[in-house]
């Protein structure tokens, strides 16, 4: 019964001291990452004042959003065409086992003998 005790006193006290533990480390990384970042940032625009260098990461951010809408479009257009050609080969396959084509995508209760 003791060991039982000692078992879950020991996990509780290793979850809480694993857990401020990992806390701390990833704070400590978690800043190192963003002064890293701005360091970067600094390096990548030289010779820009603070406002330039705002100003030019406003015009980087508005061209990701114009290329995420440009692969949005590009992705529904390819979405369409594959509907399309499955549509296509339904049609196909349906005059092949001698179905007349259906229109919709109603599925008919299977025949019973």
């Amino acid at each position: 019964m003791s060991q039982q005790g000692n078992f879950a006193g020991g996990f509780l006290l290793g979850s809480v001291v694993g857990g401020l533990v990992g806390g701390v480390v990833g704070v400590l990384v978690a800043s190192r990452l963003s002064q890293q970042e701005e360091l970067e940032s600094e390096n990548a625009l030289p010779g820009l004042d603070k406002q330039s260098k705002g100003n030019k990461k406003r015009q980087l951010g508005a061209s990701t959003e114009q290329n995420i809408e440009v692969a949005r479009r590009g992705l529904e257009d390819k979405i369409a065409q594959l509907n399309d050609a499955i549509d296509d080969v339904r049609q196909q396959l349906s005059s092949v086992n001698g179905n007349p084509p259906e229109e919709g995508m109603e599925r008919s209760a299977p025949k019973e003998f």
